[in-house]
């Protein structure tokens, strides 16, 4: 994988910035729910932005806000194996020489069906693609190919995110590489991800795909970034730094907010108002630094969803994740 450290970000002002920020917030932003941490005569030092150490370990742990996380990732393994039920198995396709470099491809009936990459989340530690199976549905009865990729965990890359990254890009590139085998349209090609694999999907989106992989500069045609996470410095920061051992070239090299000038593809960026009020804050900064940079972006705000809620909406096709795939794919 090249090196985007000597990437320069693309130069945009701080007014833009707010000066976009305040055009896309023309519909209010809802309140965001559920603020945990001390009263203010009883709050630590800042640690980022107006949270101390308490308030933002606690805006990175799901489970904080959202506090049925079990349940709802036992309904994404039993709602996917219903969908495997009703469409069958998919075909499981290796993209890399290592046992975790495997993709599921769930066909559409169609030939020359457009592709939709799906990067799932999981805090870069959990997650596998066969229980984020149940948004096939979705998109094989709108006539698209669904692929879900698995890749391997930050722990058992020794808290480097980097090999990640780089095998979610190998796996995007083998799939583009090999679309004619199950009859993908590579003219209309979408990539896709949820929490820590909308961080995934965005870096992708900002990838150099021509002169890393030698493929069209161009080749995605749209980016879904879903409650994800594009500046990982507070991050860093933040308790999940206990697992991730960051360095600042992978803080820089993977936040794609500072590599702005590689994104070619329109993306639409989405999340709900019971998220953490960090997913909601980076969620609508990243949309405004693309706003700023010109390039198309759009904002979506689910009222009333949660984090997980968000994910599980991507297969229904009038939930705010589902009907934003269509919309960004033109089917809607």
């Amino acid at each position: 994988m090249s090196d985007h450290s000597s990437s320069s970000p693309p130069t945009i002002s701080r007014r833009a910035l707010l000066g976009t920020a305040a055009a896309m917030a023309a519909t209010p932003a809802l309140a965001e729910e559920c603020r945990i941490g001390p009263p203010p005569h009883e709050k630590g030092a800042k640690v980022w932005m107006d949270m101390d150490q308490v308030e933002l370990d606690a805006a990175f742990e799901q489970s904080v806000y959202a506090p049925m996380v079990a349940q709802f990732r036992k309904r994404f393994a039993s709602s996917s194996e219903t969908t495997r039920r009703r469409l069958g198995p998919p075909k499981r396709l290796a993209y890399g020489p290592t046992p975790v470099e495997e993709l599921d491809v769930y066909p559409a009936k169609s030939a020359k069906a457009p592709i939709f990459v799906f990067v799932h989340g999981g805090r870069w530690r959990y997650g596998q693609a066969k229980n984020y199976a149940f948004p096939a549905d979705l998109f094989v009865n709108a006539g698209v190919n669904f692929v879900a990729l698995d890749f391997v965990q930050v722990e058992a890359a020794n808290g480097d995110l980097r090999p990640m990254v780089d095998q979610v890009r190998r796996g995007i590139a083998w799939v583009y590489k090999n679309a004619a085998s199950f009859g993908g349209d590579t003219r209309r090609f979408y990539v896709g991800g949820h929490s820590s694999g909308g961080h995934l999907a965005g870096v992708a989106v900002t990838t150099d795909w021509q002169r890393d992989f030698g493929l069209p500069a161009d080749m995605i045609s749209g980016g879904l970034l879903m409650s994800g996470l594009y500046d990982l410095k507070p991050v860093r920061l933040s308790a999940r730094g206990k697992y991730i051992k960051f360095d600042d070239d992978m803080e820089q090299r993977l936040s794609s907010i500072r590599h702005l000038d590689q994104l070619r593809a329109p993306i639409t960026v989405t999340y709900g108002t019971f998220e953490t009020p960090e997913f909601q804050r980076q969620s609508r900064d990243f949309a405004a630094a693309v706003k700023a940079a010109g390039k198309p972006v759009e904002l979506l705000e689910a009222p009333d969803f949660n984090h997980f809620e968000m994910c599980e909406s991507l297969g229904n096709p009038y939930g705010p994740n589902g009907f934003a795939a269509l919309k960004l794919m033109k089917l809607a």
